[in-house]
């Protein structure tokens, strides 16, 4: 007689043989390009009429908190695609993981100093945007590093 628990343990993973790192890269770069992606979805963006290419001026935001434009959505976009397509070795997802977690702290530095109603915030960004970077920043370099620890072992 098997349990329940045997026969889940004998099914096969879709996910054997991949190594973690590839698969968190793969799935921050799919975050990343549905985030892109809804950016530009009237309803789920808020005062969607108000979008503009770049600049404080644009009023939309991303589930009514975050506020983006299409440039701060194309750049989600490009994340996106850069995670997926860096996900097919380790050593790239690793650097995806670990580079950009860094570009994100940096955002949120920026968005930290810059006065959000001056030129100077081309993106745009918000107070919400900077928690959100903050967070992406240092998860990204956790998730890199908590994923590959055992090659560092190795060396």
């Amino acid at each position: 007689m098997t349990n329940s628990m045997a026969h889940s343990r004998g099914r096969r993973n879709p996910a054997d043989g991949r190594a973690p790192v590839r698969r968190v890269a793969a799935t921050v770069g799919v975050v990343f390009l549905v985030i892109g992606v809804l950016g530009f979805v009237p309803g789920i963006t808020s005062s969607f009429d108000d979008l503009s290419f770049a600049g404080h001026q644009s009023e939309a935001k991303l589930l009514g908190l975050f506020q983006v434009s299409v440039l701060h959505n194309i750049v989600h976009l490009l994340f996106g695609v850069a995670g997926l397509a860096l996900a097919r070795t380790v050593s790239a997802a690793r650097t995806f993981l670990i580079g950009g977690g860094p570009i994100y702290l940096v955002l949120w530095l920026y968005g930290v100093v810059v006065d959000y109603d001056s030129g100077a915030n081309f993106i745009p960004l918000n107070g919400a945007d900077n928690w959100l970077h903050l967070g992406l920043g240092v998860g990204m370099i956790a998730l890199g590093l908590l994923t590959t620890r055992h090659l560092n072992r190795r060396r």
